[in-house]
């Protein structure tokens, strides 16, 4: 029974803009009342909490990155023997302002919305030179129908400029994306237009100090902490579809699980340490395909333990420890054939083993 159906029930107060008058409402009311109060108390108390962890989250990241920085300060203006290399450095750089930028981004949005009605004003980009040749490229939508069968209409398009780079040579790419939109169900349609900053640094592995090498001997020169901040906002975004991802994987009964090594530049460190990936895929007979990544600062079991968390299922993993607390918590182990079959492939090309 809700508040409202509460008051209405009550046949004295008809609407909700005035305070009940308690002395009117029978016992059943009060007591609906009271349980009606008791879940709204209680569910702000779970929305403080989450708020609260959030913030302490992100207050912990922001002391980090303080730290980093005042690390880069400090090899910046200390001995010559105790300082990072340029490349060290810019890699530290590209790190620092990504997670700035991503942390800026999620802080802002924890913020309460203001009282004040003033309309902010948004910075202005610098327009792209106007020397680079331009490129008209038509983002419209496949097909001109909605899933509901109505036919879509264009409403208007959106017009955005991107520079697009071949060596030596920087070009614009005008992209005009057409609105559509269906009448019957108000569904909004547009074509998406890929991002080169991002497909540069994580499917071509370019740094962002490279990128920004790159853009200035084509003529443009673009601060290294513009893309950084792009990359830390992209992430924020893709949070969510990484969650979705994370949860469609642990919803299978079956999962594989494997580490991989990876080199990780530490701020303050004149040297990479060895850092882990961790791949969770669903197996091959199941009716989704589906990977999520999960990195790691070292190969520690709590790593495992953290990302499977309550899961149940079946690992099919090697013999590493690190998942062996998840099988005394009620993880049922399947031993991993391809790493079995290895060893006995290994005697026989080594020593031609019958047995093997």
């Amino acid at each position: 029974m809700s508040l409202s159906s509460v008051l209405a029930d009550s046949g004295k107060i008809g609407s909700m803009t005035s305070r009940p008058n308690l002395d009117q409402l029978t016992p059943k009311q009060l007591r609906a009342l009271a349980a009606q109060l008791m879940q709204r108390v209680e569910s702000l108390d779970q929305k403080v909490e989450t708020m609260g962890q959030k913030i302490h989250r992100d207050q912990t990241v922001i002391e980090k990155l303080t730290h980093e920085i005042a690390q880069l300060k400090r090899f910046k203006f200390a001995k010559r023997s105790e300082q990072l290399s340029p490349d060290q450095a810019s890699l530290v750089d590209d790190l620092i302002n990504t997670d700035i930028a991503a942390i800026e981004a999620e802080l802002e949005a924890l913020k309460l919305a203001p009282a004040s009605t003033e309309v902010r004003q948004k910075p202005k980009r610098t327009a792209l030179p106007p020397q680079f040749p331009r490129t008209l490229i038509h983002h419209e939508p496949d097909n001109s129908h909605c899933q509901c069968g109505c036919a879509l209409k264009r409403i208007g398009e959106d017009v955005s400029e991107k520079l697009d780079y071949t060596p030596g040579v920087f070009t614009v790419e005008r992209h005009i994306r057409g609105k559509w939109v269906c009448d019957q169900c108000e569904t909004l349609i547009q074509a998406p237009v890929p991002a080169h900053v991002m497909i540069a640094k994580f499917a071509d592995h370019l740094p962002l100090y490279r990128q920004e090498s790159i853009f200035g001997r084509a003529g443009l020169a673009i601060a290294r902490s513009t893309p950084a901040q792009w990359v830390g906002n992209c992430g924020l975004q893709l949070q969510p579809l990484v969650d979705a991802l994370r949860d469609a994987v642990l919803g299978h009964d079956v999962i594989h699980a494997d580490e991989t090594p990876v080199q990780m530049l530490t701020p303050g460190a004149k040297k990479t340490h060895r850092a882990y990936v961790w791949a969770y895929a669903t197996s091959q007979f199941s009716d989704l395909a589906a990977v999520v990544y999960d990195f790691s600062p070292s190969r520690a079991g709590e790593h495992a333990r953290n990302f499977l968390q309550d899961w149940k299922g079946k690992l099919v993993c090697d013999d590493f420890g690190g998942y062996k607390a998840s099988f005394e918590l009620g993880v049922t182990e399947i031993g991993c054939m391809a790493h079995a079959r290895r060893k006995f492939f290994e005697l026989h090309a080594t020593n031609k083993s019958q047995l093997a």
